[in-house]
């Protein structure tokens, strides 16, 4: 609510997004990242706490209202409200009352005792073995108006004799004794008399409750110890005798006991007086089907918001979580509120959960859904803490926010309503302290799964898979709410609901009264007061009462509050008592100077301190040993799933994996699927296949080193189908094809293939397993398609006339089922070429770029799956329509180092030729000439937009969409970036040798987990992996030794340079280094599948030795 509110400074009403440098941010990602990473700790610290605050729980709390516990909710509205002096509201009943005080907290003893009841007889008459039902039967109206009444006349009115306008009865402590001195005098253990007789009724069916007959009270062990005064209250109706005569006998009273009692006020006459509501209302039909409804909402809420929460593991271990939670943050809040006194019994229990349910919701959903948000490729702890970091300010924010408003309601409302506004604010900090401690915990754990990692891909991805078609005619909001497409804002869900049932709870307490009163209340007009207006006449300071009686009056319980009306009025749930303020007697000679140290907490707090404090360190003890061996054993499988792992780290966001002893020699060439195959050709003349998935095992192909086999090598590339079936490798005189399935080498292929590797070797997507086809294009400029199995059947053309400078082969989807291949080239006088399959065979076509007039081109990157690619020249990158030529858009870069450029885009798999191009994220990067830094540029849709528009029509995008000039270009610069690349999942993997290891590096927020030890330029230690996320998640960014996984004699080789690379899977990039491979992850361990959409250049031999900037990973582009 507090962003609605700042609307009118801030312009919006969304809260803050905080930048990843903000110190705020920076400090709650470091908090969530080291939760994520120390799981058990968390869970210790929130079972600890959880245990200290619940543990006493039964200690603290009683359904006994007169031990010194605090009382427990139970299923009825009560309150004690003063009303105003003008309410103009006739009193059910009218109350009188005498405090007799001696020493300050000794009322207790026989001499005051004694003497209260020669006060308390002076007022009513002789009350010794009081006996009303006696008199039953008798004339009940008195005929004279002569004090004393007679006794028999006085009791023929008491209210158990019928319920008339005369009627009357009273309380007294003197009952437990039958009002008689010889039994007062004789008793030699009071205490333990008014603790037996504490459930002792009156002849009025009114139970002489402690809090009503004594205050200032003191207990210990749930028993009372001690009393400040004793409380003897008149109760009548206002025709009453009796209490015409109190009015009588009162001042008399004062002037014939002056010399033995200091009397408060002196005259003895009481003139003030305060009228009160007295409040037993049941829960209604109405408030049951009202909480019915409400809870039904949140759990329609909780369950709409958990089936959309595909990424999340166990929804019903969630669902424990999130009750588990709120039952925690509720317990431990009702223990702070008994330890304090605050009396929660006015309000059903029922409503307590409510509240916090709503709030506690709203926040650990915010989390949620900010994890689901952060790329998949991060690490576990790394998407836990980011997630945090963006929300744990808001989450906050809201916590004050709502502690704020209940606190300020608190002084303004009923004082049982004040006392869940307490409760509501309490339970709304433990609700934070709890999320940032056991849910984060749990989520971190959940999220580490590996199950997690696809289906986090999916949401990232799918969130904006709109086609341009279906965002040109957009439906209206309302529209959009109505049919259910659109979620409500639960940002100040929490806050309304919290508010709206303190007005509800409030307006029970308003049950008889017009609308509008509720409001006049809260602006001072209203006819009832507040709590600080029940005090007409403060006592005289030097008494130094231990209770107030404005203070002992709201103390009463609703049982009492309940007798009472089935006394007065049967059939009501409430009452209106005209009280006067207690006609005051302090004997002479008391000592009532309090002690220096006072017991402010509950008294049953103290008595958990000094009987239960061994029991509950051990029971502590005993929970959080408990607690970590069942974390320990419940997350077994995940720490022995990491040890499974080589080079994973689960406390970093790099893992290296390490493939070494298959080669003598170093590796000169690579290849790789996306499933996790990779294939390796060495200076050994020895090819070897090697499975990440299982570890790094490998095979060597047969016959490589034989004398047939020579004729493999020197081999000028290799490639793996798009289904690792067929392994493909040319040499200079022929092509040999591997099965990978069968291991199986089939045919030769004779082919003539000159000295130079080719700058296009792939499959044909329209190759089947049976017939696989070869793509190749020469040096020479000769385009080559050909069937390796079978025929042989070739096609040759010319994809590019002149002197060809570089060629890519573009894939991309002609209709849902058939994908088609174009080859683009560019020619050494800058001209650009197109090569498309016909039936007749394959056709060369110029491009003719319009608005290009440059020179200076040197590479080509296809965007696959779309008919789409990129050309790049010293300082512009065009991107072009593959169809016709159209140069759609220029990016303006700094001068870079030729063929570095690489990109990488959201999956639009659903954008079809049909629909448009669009993507919800594009990022490119390439290496600045003049710094040698490595610059990542990002595009995001502008604010409101849908998409970025790859082809946008002249006037705008539309649709939702936005064009490349609206949208929201971020950049990152990388210094001393080495050998890198960008892989599927918006971050950058490189691979440096730091010549320096004290030196920094950048961007900052590397986190140097295993910094490089320091030593000489060419060991293995100065070898660093790195991580720059490139969507503006610092927290992704890592950097790591690349030998970190220790150090095997093959590894321990001096290397001038990294050699080949090539991607792996979707978020890896493997390294050689000598006659090693480094396979780097970003994110954890890599999750290897097919996909079907990449591009098949993406998976062509990759051959490094032509590298002089260690550029990216198509080095020949």
């Amino acid at each position: 609510m507090i962003w609605y509110l700042l609307y009118p400074l801030r312009g919006t009403t969304k809260a803050p997004s905080l930048s990843p440098s903000n110190s705020v941010r920076v400090a709650f990602t470091r908090y969530g990242n080291y939760v994520a990473q120390h799981v058990i700790l968390a869970l210790l610290i929130s079972g600890v706490v959880a245990t200290i605050l619940i543990y006493p729980i039964p200690y603290l709390f009683t359904d006994d209202f007169t031990n010194g516990a605090s009382n427990l909710p139970h299923h009825v509205w009560t309150v004690a409200r003063p009303l105003g002096r003008d309410a103009g509201i006739m009193p059910d009943i009218i109350m009188r009352s005498i405090w007799v005080h001696g020493d300050y907290m000794q009322a207790l003893n026989n001499d005051l005792l004694s003497s209260a009841l020669e006060l308390q007889d002076e007022l009513l008459g002789p009350t010794e073995r009081f006996s009303p039902s006696a008199s039953r039967g008798l004339s009940s109206s008195p005929q004279h108006e002569n004090w004393p009444l007679p006794i028999r006349e006085r009791d023929a009115v008491h209210i158990v004799n019928g319920l008339t306008n005369q009627s009357w009865f009273f309380h007294s402590p003197l009952l437990y004794w039958e009002c008689s001195h010889q039994r007062i005098l004789a008793d030699t253990d009071l205490i333990t008399t008014v603790n037996e007789r504490k459930t002792q009724s009156t002849s009025a069916n009114v139970t002489l409750r402690h809090s009503i007959v004594f205050s200032g009270k003191r207990f210990a062990e749930r028993r009372l110890l001690a009393a400040d005064a004793l409380v003897i209250t008149l109760l009548y109706l206002r025709d009453s005798p009796v209490g015409r005569q109190w009015e009588h006998n009162a001042p008399l009273l004062t002037r014939k006991t002056v010399g033995k009692w200091d009397i408060y006020p002196s005259s003895g006459k009481i003139e003030t007086s305060q009228l009160y509501e007295f409040q037993f209302r049941p829960i209604s039909l109405y408030d049951i089907i009202s909480l019915a409804l409400a809870y039904g909402l949140t759990f329609t809420y909780f369950l709409a918001s958990l089936s959309k929460l595909r990424a999340i593991k166990s929804k019903a271990g969630l669902t424990v979580t999130v009750v588990t939670q709120i039952l925690l943050s509720i317990m431990s809040s009702f223990t702070v509120c008994a330890i304090f006194d605050i009396d929660l019994s006015r309000i059903p229990r029922a409503a307590y959960p409510l509240v916090v349910l709503a709030i506690s919701l709203e926040n650990m959903f915010r989390i949620i859904y900010t994890v689901i948000l952060t790329p998949a490729e991060h690490g576990s702890g790394s998407r836990v803490g980011s997630a945090f970091g963006q929300t744990a300010h808001i989450a906050l924010a809201s916590t004050v926010q709502n502690v704020a408003i209940l606190a300020g309601l608190a002084k303004i409302v009923s004082p049982g309503v004040a006392g869940f506004c307490i409760f509501a604010a309490i339970a709304t900090v433990f609700d934070f302290f709890y999320l940032s401690t056991f849910f984060l915990s749990v989520l971190s754990v959940d999220v580490r799964r590996i199950e997690l990692e696809d289906e986090l891909s999916k949401a990232s991805t799918l969130r904006h898979n709109h086609t341009y078609c279906e965002l040109k005619e957009r439906p209206s909001w309302i529209s959009n709410f109505l049919k259910g497409r659109v979620a409500l804002s639960t940002r100040i869900a929490g806050t309304i609901v919290m508010i709206g049932f303190v007005i509800i709870a409030q307006w029970h307490f308003f049950g008889d009264v017009g609308v509008l009163e509720p409001a006049k209340w809260l602006f001072g007009t209203s006819m009832w007061q507040s709590t600080a207006t029940t005090e007409t006449v403060s006592p005289p300071e030097e008494i130094h009462q231990a209770r107030s009686p404005g203070s002992w009056l709201r103390l009463q319980d609703h049982e009492t509050a309940q007798e009472v009306i089935n006394a007065i009025k049967p059939s009501a749930f409430s009452y209106t008592a005209q009280v006067y303020d207690p006609l005051v007697f302090v004997l002479k000679g008391s000592n009532r100077t309090p002690p220096q140290q006072k017991q402010n907490l509950l008294p049953a707090a103290y008595d958990f301190v000094n009987h239960q404090l061994a029991e509950f360190i051990i029971s502590i003890v005993l929970v959080g040993a408990g607690l970590r061996l069942l974390a320990s054993y419940l997350l077994l499988a995940d720490e022995e799933t990491s040890d499974k792992l080589p080079g994973f780290d689960e406390n970093s966001n790099l893992s290296v994996k390490t493939l070494s002893g298959g080669h003598v020699l170093d590796v000169a060439m690579i290849a790789a699927s996306s499933d996790g195959q990779l294939v390796s050709a060495g200076l050994d003349r020895t090819i070897r296949v090697w499975d990440i998935r299982s570890h790094g095992t490998s095979y060597e192909l047969p016959g490589t080193k034989s004398l047939d086999g020579r004729g493999l090598f020197p081999i000028l590339g290799i490639t793996v189908d798009a289904d690792s079936k067929w392994l493909a490798i040319m040499s200079v005189t022929q092509i040999r094809l591997w099965n990978l399935t069968e291991y199986a080498w089939s045919e030769p292929v004779p082919m003539d293939s000159g000295s130079h590797n080719p700058e296009v070797f792939c499959f044909h997507p329209r190759s089947t397993q049976r017939t696989p086809r070869l793509v190749i294009v020469r040096k020479d400029g000769t385009l080559t398609d050909v069937s390796v199995i079978g025929d042989h059947r070739r096609h040759e053309a010319s994809a590019c006339p002149g002197q060809l400078l570089t060629a890519r082969s573009l894939t991309y989807k002609e209709s849902n089922t058939e994908r088609a291949i174009q080859i683009l080239s560019l020619s050494r006088k800058g001209g650009a070429f197109i090569s498309r399959e016909l039936e007749t065979g394959w056709e060369c076509e110029s491009l003719a770029l319009n608005d290009v007039n440059d020179t200076t081109l040197h590479q080509v990157v296809p965007l696959s799956p779309h008919p789409l690619f990129l050309i790049g020249s010293v300082s512009s990158v065009y991107l072009v329509s593959a169809s016709d030529g159209v140069v759609q858009h220029v990016f303006a870069t700094q001068p870079m180092v030729s063929r570095s450029i690489q990109c990488e885009y959201s999956d639009t798999r659903y954008n079809v030729p049909a629909s448009g191009i669009g993507y919800s994220a594009f990022t490119m990067a390439y290496t600045a000439a003049s710094t040698e830094e490595c610059i990542v540029t990002r595009y995001q849709p502008a604010e409101g937009s849908e998409a970025i528009a790859a082809c946008a029509p002249s006037g705008g995008a539309g649709g939702g969409w936005c064009t490349w000039e609206e949208a929201i270009e971020t950049k990152k610069h990388i210094n001393e970036p080495g050998t890198w690349g960008i892989v599927k999942g918006r971050c950058v993997i490189g691979v440096r040798k730091k010549t320096n290891p004290s030196r920094s590096t950048r961007p900052g927020a590397f986190r140097r987990r295993s910094a490089a030890p320091r030593g000489n330029t060419g060991t293995p230690a100065n070898w660093q992996a790195w991580t720059v996320a490139t969507d503006g998640y610092s927290e992704a960014d890592d950097a790591r030794s690349l030998f970190h996984d220790g150090l095997g004699p093959e590894e321990l080789l001096v290397v001038p340079g990294l050699g080949p690379i090539a991607k792996i899977g979707v978020r890896s990039l493997a390294f050689s280094l000598g006659n090693v491979i480094k396979v780097v992850s970003a994110g954890g361990p890599e999750r290897y599948s097919v996909d079907g959409d990449s591009g098949v250049e993406s998976l062509m031999t990759k051959d490094g030795r032509r590298g002089r900037h260690g550029g990216p990973v198509r080095g020949k582009s």
